[in-house]
């Protein structure tokens, strides 16, 4: 393995060398005021966006079937939609099974660093050559209006102590990684009026601690986020902070602020293709002919019920320019013989779109394979349907990820009540 063949890490190689992220890890330990992460949008390229969570097994079978239409991918990442060490078990696992199928891919992981120090000795002997650590603040003062919590164990920290904390385990995983042989980049998310000046002390900081590279990201104001009116600092603002940051520490100029699913070269056609082919493949809804909704919800005001926690579905109509309500239908009880989900499609033959406050993958390919749009949203019933209805798209602020509440015990063949 040649490990300068890595895009993010070599700016050489950026048209020749592809990578591919693959998302098998959706929970995070660290909730960042500039963060909103979404099950799909395939109109945006961010961190934190995917189509759809994987497992360990699913992900290298997707793996294998993109490198048949993809020649050109030297890495192999995992960088979310959350952190990857929040999901340990799957990150590593899919390492491993990565690594066992595709012996020649280079191997990376992207990271906040809160849970990476525990795990480096393990990436070492994977043989992941490259790994990605997110320093926003080496200030205290200026991480507590970075993070809102950080969580580790049973323990949660706010504030200045929050910020301190995720700084020690950041310093102590950059030291690690570089004893082991590791290539270390460090990813800066620029704020304006809250770190844009304080990034030239983060690029000494870690270049004392031996980081190889830093890549000084523009923030992109997110909607539903503390920072969502802010502005994007422009290429005549990010400049001068490269190039202060220079001084100190390589800098990375070419990122394409990468999707968690992303595929290809940085920028490329093939990931363009493969972002259209999500926009193509999403069931629209066609209300001329399934002219209703239906909403998981516990009192028909707002979406806030699991699928599979829902005891009945309300059924909404647009009619004279208002959203109605049609009725209300129970939930059909899972018996064994038959899949549930399949049932919940024959309950709903005349709703294009399903809202819930949160479902798992085997529920979601299932549904839309049935021809109804579902998403994982949150906020007033009557203001997301009126904006599907009008326009057939749903308020982004109110868009959610897609996830299981139903822990280990949920099997996901649509057999039990579980949120699955």
């Amino acid at each position: 393995m040649d490990v300068d063949n890595h895009p993010c890490f070599n700016a050489e190689v950026r048209h020749t060398s592809g990578r591919i992220h693959l998302a098998v890890a959706p929970k995070c330990n660290v909730q960042c005021n500039f963060c909103n992460r979404k099950f799909d949008c395939a109109n945006e390229s961010r961190p934190g966006v995917t189509t759809s969570v994987m497992k360990p097994v699913q992900a290298v079978e997707y793996l294998s079937g993109i490198l048949k239409r993809v020649d050109n991918l030297s890495v192999v990442g995992i960088a979310g939609p959350g952190e990857p060490f929040a999901n340990p078990g799957e990150t590593l696992e899919t390492m491993e099974r990565v690594r066992a199928a595709f012996p020649d891919k280079l191997l990376c992981v992207s990271s906040n660093g809160l849970a990476l120090p525990e795990y480096v000795p393990r990436l070492a002997a994977i043989g992941v050559s490259h790994v990605t650590v997110t320093v926003n603040a080496v200030d205290t003062g200026v991480g507590a209006n970075i993070y809102e919590w950080i969580a580790c164990g049973k323990e949660t920290y706010h504030g200045r102590e929050g910020a301190e904390f995720l700084l020690e385990n950041q310093a102590r995983a950059i030291r690690l990684l570089k004893e082991h042989g590791i290539l270390v980049k460090i990813n800066t998310v620029v704020i304006p009026r809250v770190n844009e000046h304080h990034v030239p002390e983060i690029s000494r900081y870690v270049a004392k601690l031996g980081a190889d590279i830093q890549n000084c990201i523009p923030l992109i104001p997110v909607a539903g986020t503390l920072y969502e009116s802010l502005e994007e600092p422009s290429p005549e603002v990010m400049r001068p902070i490269r190039a202060q940051a220079s001084l100190h520490i390589r800098q990375m100029s070419h990122c394409a602020r990468c999707r968690a699913d992303a595929v290809g070269l940085l920028g490329g056609a093939a990931g363009r293709r493969l972002a259209q082919y999500r926009q193509e493949r999403k069931i629209r809804c066609d209300f001329l002919k399934k002219p209703c909704i239906a909403v998981a919800s516990s009192d028909g005001v707002s979406v806030n019920l699991h699928l599979g926690m829902a005891a009945r579905l309300w059924i909404y109509r647009f009619d004279k320019d208002k959203v109605d309500l049609v009725e209300t239908r129970r939930m059909p009880v899972p018996d064994g013989s038959v899949n549930r989900w399949d049932a919940i499609a024959e309950l709903i033959p005349d709703c294009s779109a399903l809202l819930v406050g949160g479902l798992g993958r085997a529920p979601y390919e299932r549904l839309q394979s049935k021809g109804i749009m579902v998403e994982s949203v949150e906020g007033y019933i009557r203001e997301i349907a009126e904006a599907l209805f009008v326009s057939g798209e749903i308020p982004r602020k109110a868009l959610r990820l897609n996830e299981c509440g139903a822990g280990t015990s949920c099997g996901g063949q649509g057999m039990t009540d579980c949120g699955f």
